[in-house]
């Protein structure tokens, strides 16, 4: 707080005007290049000091106020400064928060950049005119494609582009030149008509004439007049970036710095007042400048920033607070594109193609803004991983894109709408956490190494995206040590940071179940919270439906086939139909509707992901061992109970992306599972019965079911009654059918029903009754040592 009323302050004394960065280079540099340095706050404050009493004393001689001068002496004294005191400064000040819009300037400034980026930023000032921002902070960032610097700039388009930016007509707002990268030709004009300059510390800006064989007085009027308004940069230093026949110094005078020409040089070393003299630009050079010296040594930038969060740091922005509109003024044009379900390889394949061709229109009719709708649980880091790095490819001065998630993005499917531009989430979603997929020790340093590559190239932290997807990943909230500003990063990703030290570690962040829609926000993971789609297009102003990606019939018939509702009705008919099959003889429509509900049911599944071709034959080897076990093996032994299992685990395999369930989630997704193919068959046997016992009675079926006479089942029932075997023991016979285990056998001029002791018995063979239970009579094969046998009679 007191750094800021003392420049607020003591500035106002001496030049008797709002303090303005563009204009107080010196003093703000004096103050804040101490931070930057690693100096200590005690140590900050007393460089401050005694840059004060040389600014004071010539504030004095110029009739400046001794009070005011005391004043900010005594302010400065008393060491330190509060977070919260600055922010009830603010507050009592009636200041609202900045906001702040990112405007792409694309180098070269050639054909119609200049138009497009005016377009732009007449759409931020007729905003601040219907009161919508209090003063926004106007960021433009001066990137080149394929490492070009700026070459090749028109002077003509430049200087459009700087007079409009140095106008009346932009004082509303503040603007900021953003240089991530060197910036270099007439480019250079544009950055100095914006009132403060943000460099990369490597960057490189100067060389405006490369490229001219000629420097006209138009020109050199232009760049004198654009440097003498905004100063940013000291005119004299501007022409020495322009012209190569021109030298610049660095004269130190009683009344401070001076950026001089030779002319000027002389005149003040003949008036006495030069203390020390350097040569910044000899003959026949051009000015060039790294982003170091422009800050530390010159005072020309104020604050170094490699990346975007840097820059938010620098302009005291919270994260996530830059705008941008590709839609260069224009309105958007916008599609709808649905990741639901499980993340497959083919789904990725036709999302990715069909994006592609709504991309690839001409430039006025082509997509710009893509609202990815997430409700997944993951499934393939791979294919999640080549879905997120396509989307942090496209040209964000081109298209945006948003994700919504109204449900949940678990497991890697947060990594998709990790990567897009903007997140809106639900309240309540769940964003990352246990998922559809398990991430295996292989897996997680290709993670981490494809979530660093994206986060670079979008500008913004790793950490979390890593740890909502990886549960083994330790990620801190870290806070600033001079601010209330608050990251979150491993320990590798602070020490990447340009001053670890600044950040001070605080509590571990649980992952492991995901975020919530208020975490994700409250941690500037996501911009906004909206409850439906119809608030997601309130948020960006679209008003008509969102055109949807719509796959074709088969995509559709698959995602509804797979859907549990209709898997479950599928295994529900195919139980049905094969309980009614095993019932009857022979083959019959039963067996075919059977077969073809469980072709359905794998043939969904497996396009959509859940199934391979594993639980396919898994399914086909527990049919088969069925099979042998009722007409081969006869009995219920090790095949029957084997393929029972395997028929079961296919199909609760097929519905889902995992074998072994190892996280929260993937135990819920089983119980789904096992609840799906339990209630189809226990839905099949009980659906049977009901059949069996009510159709005949309903009028309307009552035709389709052959119903038994009452008459014939009670005089079936006295027979059955009245049967008596006991004199066929120990009788001969011969089998009419094959006895697996059950069938015929022939005892003189009786046929009656026998069963075998477990072995299957071949037709026309000697057999002989060893038991008689009731109306069971149980056979055996006659052998060799048996026929003699005086207790065996013979055939009868």
């Amino acid at each position: 707080m007191r750094e800021t009323l003392f420049r607020q302050m003591l500035i106002c004394g001496v030049c008797r005007k709002t303090y303005n960065p563009g204009r107080h280079k010196l003093l703000r540099l004096d103050i804040t290049s101490a931070k930057e340095a690693g100096m200590d706050r005690k140590t900050s404050n007393k460089l401050a000091a005694e840059t004060s009493v040389s600014v004071i004393w010539t504030g004095m001689r110029r009739g400046s106020s001794v009070l005011l001068a005391a004043l900010a002496m005594m302010l400065l004294a008393a060491g330190g400064d509060s977070d919260s005191e600055s922010a009830a400064v603010e507050a009592s000040a009636g200041l609202a928060p900045r906001s702040a819009r990112l405007i792409p300037v694309p180098l070269p400034i050639v054909g119609n950049v200049d138009t497009n980026v005016k377009r732009m930023i007449d759409q931020v000032v007729s905003q601040q005119e219907d009161g919508s921002s209090a003063r926004p902070v106007l960021i433009l960032e001066f990137r080149a494609k394929r490492n070009q610097s700026g070459e090749g700039s028109e002077f003509e388009r430049s200087l459009s582009l700087a007079r409009y930016l140095a106008s009346d007509r932009l004082t509303g707002v503040h603007t900021v030149a953003y240089l991530p990268s060197s910036v270099k030709g007439h480019a250079c004009l544009v950055v100095m008509a914006c009132e403060e300059m943000i460099i990369a510390a490597d960057a490189e800006f100067g060389e405006a004439g490369a490229g001219e064989d000629y420097i006209d007085a138009t020109m050199r009027s232009s760049y004198e007049e654009i440097a003498t308004r905004r100063r940013t940069v000291r005119p004299a230093v501007a022409l020495g970036m322009l012209d190569r026949n021109v030298a610049v110094h660095k004269a130190e005078t009683l009344e401070g710095i001076k950026y001089v020409l030779d002319d000027e040089l002389t005149q003040l070393q003949d008036s006495g007042s030069v203390t020390s003299v350097e040569s910044i630009v000899a003959p026949g050079d051009l000015a060039s400048f790294t982003g170091r010296e422009l800050r530390l040594e010159h005072g020309f930038a104020s604050h170094l920033a490699s990346d975007r969060n840097e820059l938010l740091s620098a302009l005291e922005l919270p994260p996530g607070a830059l705008e941008q509109d590709p839609s260069l003024g224009g309105g958007w044009r916008p599609i709808r594109v649905d990741v639901r379900g499980h993340i497959t390889s083919k789904n990725i394949n036709w999302l990715t193609t069909s994006i592609k061709e709504r991309l690839s229109g001409a430039p006025d009719k082509a997509t710009n803004f893509i609202c990815l709708v997430i409700d997944s649980p993951g499934g393939s880091l791979t294919d999640s991983l080549r879905f997120a790095d396509f989307l942090a490819g496209l040209d964000s001065t081109q298209v945006r894109t948003v994700a919504f998630v109204q449900s949940e993005a678990r497991g890697d499917a947060a990594v998709i709408a990790w990567a897009c531009d903007q997140l809106v989430i639900g309240e309540d979603a769940i964003l990352g956490g246990a998922g559809a997929s398990n991430l295996s020790e292989r897996e997680a340093p290709e993670l981490q190494q494809a979530l660093r590559a994206i986060a670079q190239e979008k500008q913004r932290d790793w950490s979390l995206a890593v740890a909502m997807v990886d549960p083994k990943f330790q990620v801190y909230e870290c806070s600033a040590s001079e601010d209330s500003q608050k990251r979150y990063f491993s320990e590798e990703e602070r020490d990447e940071q340009n001053d670890p030290a600044r950040w001070e570690r605080g509590d571990l962040i649980n992952l492991k179940d995901g975020l919530s829609g208020t975490d994700a926000h409250e941690m500037h993971l996501a911009k906004y919270i909206a409850g439906s789609l119809a608030e997601v297009q309130q948020l960006y102003h679209i008003d008509e439906e969102l055109p949807g990606i719509e796959p074709n019939w088969a995509h559709l018939a698959i995602e509804r086939l797979a859907s549990p509702q209709l898997a479950g009705t599928l295994l529900f008919i195919a139980w049905f139909a094969l309980i009614i099959e095993i019932s009857q003889p022979g083959v019959s429509v039963a067996g075919f509707v059977s077969a073809l509900c469980f072709l359905l049911f794998f043939w969904s599944n497996i396009l959509h992901g859940t199934a391979v071709w594993l639980e396919v034959l898994l399914f086909a080897a527990g049919v088969g061992s069925l099979i042998v076990e009722i007409f081969v093996l006869p009995g219920f032994g090790v095949f029957g109970f084997g393929g029972a299992c395997m028929v079961i685990a296919s199909l609760v395999l097929a519905s889902q992306t995992f074998i072994f369930p190892q996280n929260s989630y993937q135990f819920g997704q089983f119980a789904n599972s096992m609840m799906m193919v339990t209630v189809g068959m226990a839905g099949a046997f009980i659906s049977l019965v009901g059949v069996r016992k009510y159709l005949p009675e309903v009028p309307v079926f009552k035709r389709l079911v052959l119903a038994t006479d009452e008459d014939d089942l009670a005089e079936r029932a006295d027979r059955e009654l009245l049967a008596d075997y006991r004199h066929l023991m120990g009788k001969r016979g011969t089998t009419t059918t094959q006895l697996t285990p059950s069938g015929k056998a022939r005892f003189g001029d009786d046929v009656i029903d026998v069963i075998s002791d477990g072995e299957a018995v071949p037709q026309n063979t000697d057999v002989f009754v060893a038991e008689v239970r009731g109306n069971r009579v149980l056979v055996e094969i006659v052998t060799t040592a048996q026929i003699g046998d005086v207790g065996l009679q013979g055939k009868v």
